[in-house]
């Protein structure tokens, strides 16, 4: 007890305890502070009542509401655009892909497996293999649907982006993709199997990567950029991507809007033979996208005898590219499989020439669906870079936007992190694969191979006379079977 007065004594000063003078403090501090939130709030009812007086009484000349209208009529983004434009007179180059709403693939649903087609059993094998030029003197066989989609180091992504994506995809048994830009060994070294793009740039071609490569595949264009090209100046070209392409000092980066070997049917031909001669007979294929013409374009390549076709509808993304070309070209993913696949079971390669389809395939349904549509595979891109960004976006954030920790220049690349990175994609990867086989399952299936368009119905007029599905208000046979006769029990 003494001891307490003793310390109690130290703790006062000019008679006022301590513990008094806090107390009248926190006091003083928390009428300040019900004052400020009453004359805050005050000052807020004063500013709300003044605002709607003025929207709801303002000709509409005059009136801060117009630009609610404008926006309705007018979208945030054409706004946007048209702002930069103003700005620039230049050519904008819009990061991923359309924003637009195009004819997509949530209308499409698949059929369910209960009584009269049972599903498979619980713990059933389903077999997710795939197999890209089953008749190529080396075919490329894996056991995922999904593959990567070319995304170049140096001209979009970034070293370490690029060296996650080879080991996540390594990890979960995918196929890489080098993409059209600087290839370097060190990244190559932690894929897997991956397809070498023979792309369309001013600088030579990576030699000791496509002798290695799987697969290769010519590229002529993509869904975001059709097929323009496009030019950057020497001076905007980093030092270190110089020596990565073995671009000469002073020399402009162009990819140009065609394959320089190839101007005719015949030339193509020639292309795909020096290109299995050269890598000893693995498979060799053609990227391009949809557009009206595209029965014409695959006679051409289908005439060359390629392996696979990759093909891009028009929701495909790229690093940037104008955003005409984004929104306003091609012809969407779901209607370019089902055209191709049509066309080439008519003309009789569809057995020979695998078909691999990108374009906004963002998850397993998406995939399985395009499956059924009849592609043999599909390739993604966006939703890969969104998979090996997980957990590392708000390194960009809030000042800038969260694509910039992937890109080659971002602002935030120097923070990502490679291991990180690599363990998302390959976590993303195996749960689709696993939810696809579930899918699979619920089909009443065990094989990959087994789906196809008598398993899907449509909620959308066009896409049944399109895409050659039914309506979900048609049942399947309208006839048959009877229905049970109804026994009529005693009371």
């Amino acid at each position: 007890m003494g001891k307490w007065k003793s310390d109690f004594s130290k703790a006062t000063k000019n008679g006022i305890p301590v513990l008094g003078k806090l107390a009248a403090l926190g006091a003083i501090g928390t009428l300040g502070a019900m004052g400020i939130k009453a004359l805050s709030r005050l000052a807020v009812n004063q500013a709300s009542d003044s605002f709607l007086k003025k929207i709801t009484s303002q000709e509409y000349d005059k009136n801060l509401f117009e630009v609610v209208s404008s926006t309705l009529r007018i979208h945030p983004q054409v706004i946007l655009e048209t702002e930069l434009r103003a700005e620039s007179g230049k050519v904008l180059e819009r990061p991923m892909g359309s924003t637009g709403m195009f004819p997509g693939l949530d209308d499409i649903k698949f059929n369910i497996a209960q009584i009269n087609t049972m599903p498979a059993e619980i713990n059933a094998e389903v077999d997710s293999s795939v197999t890209i030029g089953k008749y190529a003197k080396r075919p490329l066989t894996t056991n995922h649907f999904m593959m990567l989609a070319p995304m170049a180091y140096g001209l979009a992504l970034s070293k370490p982006v690029k060296m996650a994506l080879a080991r996540g995809c390594a990890a979960a048994g995918v196929i890489y993709h080098t993409g059209a830009g600087a290839i370097p060994a060190d990244i190559l070294n932690q894929a897997g199997p991956f397809v070498f793009q023979y792309g369309r740039g001013n600088w030579p071609i990576a030699q000791d990567a496509l002798l290695k490569s799987q697969a290769v595949e010519i590229q002529f264009g993509q869904g975001a950029f059709a097929g323009v090209g496009f030019t950057m100046e020497s001076k905007l070209v980093a030092k270190e991507l110089r020596k990565e392409l073995k671009l000469k000092k002073g020399r402009d980066l162009i990819t140009y809007s065609r394959q320089a070997e190839v101007q005719n049917p015949g030339q193509l031909k020639k292309l795909v033979d020096k290109l299995r001669t050269m890598t000893d007979g693995v498979p060799i294929g053609v990227k391009i996208a949809a557009g009206r013409d595209l029965e014409k374009d695959l006679a051409w390549i289908c005439d060359s005898e390629v392996d696979f076709i990759v093909l891009d509808g028009a929701e495909a993304a790229t690093f940037g590219s104008p955003p005409i070309l984004q929104d306003d070209f091609g012809i969407p993913t779901a209607f370019a499989v089902h055209r191709a696949d049509k066309w080439m079971e008519q003309h009789g390669y569809r057995e020979r020439i695998s078909l691999i389809v990108s374009g906004r395939i963002r998850t397993p349904g998406d995939a399985l669906k395009v499956k059924a549509l009849g592609a043999d595979a599909c390739q993604i891109g966006s939703i890969a870079l969104v998979a090996v960004s997980h957990g590392q976006i708000h390194k960009a954030l809030p000042f800038e936007p969260p694509t910039s920790i992937v890109w080659y220049d971002g602002e935030s690349a120097d923070r990502f992190n490679i291991e990180v990175g690599a363990r998302s994609l390959q976590n993303f990867l195996k749960s689709c694969k696993l939810e696809m086989e579930d899918g699979i399952r619920a089909l009443g299936k065990t094989s990959l191979s087994q789906v196809d368009k008598t398993d899907l119905v449509t909620t959308n007029e066009m896409y049944a006379k399109g895409l050659d599905i039914p309506m979900v208000y048609v049942p399947s046979d309208p006839l048959e079977p009877k229905p049970p006769k109804v026994r009529k029990l005693k009371l």
